[in-house]
């Protein structure tokens, strides 16, 4: 577990004033409740492990949870050691201020916090260290299990291998007998759709050729009947050109016959 950095204290006048309210209680206490409450850490206490004797150790599990549970104490200790410390400095730093020499009385005071923050956190190192030193261990026992998982997995892995070769290699015989059949199959398909393709083309030029042979003989009757059409149309109008052209005649005639008349009857008057 890394160190924790420890937040420094700062009383003003009236928190400690509020603080020597809140700490009256635990200097009136009785002693036997004192008695029955739990002894403060001595700071100049180490923290070590405690190793379980040889006669009444457990398996490998128990003993590893048997060791992380030490490890919890111990850091569990540490951390109480620590909130003892800053509650210590707090109190007598809170005292200094009814000294005489307040600057001398903080500075000592601190110099102690400081002091047994220093051996907390030299256990707190020690600490470290083993957990550290035991994940290492914990992790070259696995790499070695592994390794020797692996190396007695060897001929089955090689078996295994040897295996997975053949079927391989049968995968791809097969794929290319696969792939021969799909070739020859698509080559048919492709044949035969060409074949009905030069089909389609044939049926489709003579279905084209009867049709053209059917529009032409239409436009050829209606050629011969626009020819026939303005055959009649040219006699009928030849007709009642010459219709005109007689009644026409017939007027002129007319007209002259009466002019003749009028002359004569002038020349006898």
């Amino acid at each position: 577990m890394p160190f924790t950095h420890l937040p420094k204290f700062c009383f003003s006048r009236v928190t400690l004033t509020a603080a020597a309210l809140l700490c009256v209680p635990l200097v009136f206490v009785p002693r036997y409740a004192l008695a029955q409450s739990a002894k403060p850490i001595d700071p100049t206490t180490v923290v070590t492990a405690q190793p379980l004797s040889a006669a009444s150790a457990p398996s490998a599990q128990s003993a590893d949870s048997a060791l992380q549970a030490d490890y919890a104490r111990r850091q569990k200790t540490i951390d109480k050691r620590t909130e003892e410390n800053n509650y210590r400095f707090g109190v007598k730093q809170h005292d200094c201020y009814g000294n005489f020499f307040v600057n001398h009385c903080l500075s000592k005071a601190r110099d102690e916090m400081r002091e047994t923050r220093q051996e907390i956190r030299q256990d707190q190192i020690t600490l470290d260290d083993e957990q550290r030193t035991e994940r290492a261990k914990e992790r070259d026992q696995q790499a070695a299990i592994k390794q020797a998982e692996y190396d007695a997995q060897a001929p089955q892995r090689a078996a295994n291998e040897k295996a997975n070769q053949q079927s391989f290699e049968d995968k791809q015989r097969q794929n290319a007998l696969a792939a021969q059949r799909q070739a020859v199959a698509l080559q048919r398909a492709a044949n035969q759709a060409g074949h009905d393709r030069k089909q389609a083309d044939y049926q489709k030029q003579l279905d084209d050729a009867r049709a053209r042979g059917v529009q032409d003989a239409q436009e050829r009757e209606q050629k011969a009947e626009r020819y026939e059409q303005k055959q009649r149309d040219a006699a009928q109008h030849r007709a009642e050109v010459d219709a005109r052209q007689k009644e026409a005649a017939c007027k002129q005639q007319e007209k002259h016959s009466r002019r003749s008349r009028k002359s004569s009857s002038v020349r006898n008057n």
